[in-house]
């Protein structure tokens, strides 16, 4: 299975990225470059939908609008991400 999300990298003034998922209320992480930023979104992903599983909730899908403020932040990127899994779920 493989799944595809929107993620949110926010330039933080300070250096380095927050990284939200929209479609995945909760789902943060963080880091110092783009790249670094991706890979720990899917990782985030990852362990977010396996959580999902194993409380037998269904996986959202990816959203196509959400709102949100820069913040502090200096600029914001938006990415979609593509992550395999290991095993076959249901997606709500």
């Amino acid at each position: 299975m493989v799944l595809t999300y929107t993620v949110v990298l926010l330039r933080e003034e300070v250096g380095g990225f927050s990284v939200s998922v929209p479609a995945l209320r909760g789902c943060h992480t963080q880091g110092e470059t783009v790249p670094e930023c991706l890979d720990m979104a899917r990782e985030a992903i990852r362990g977010y939908v396996k959580s999902l599983r194993k409380h037998g909730e269904a996986i959202p899908e990816d959203v196509s609008e959400f709102p949100f403020g820069l913040g502090e932040a200096l600029e914001a990127l938006v990415y979609r991400v593509t992550v395999p899994l290991e095993e076959a779920a249901p997606v709500a």
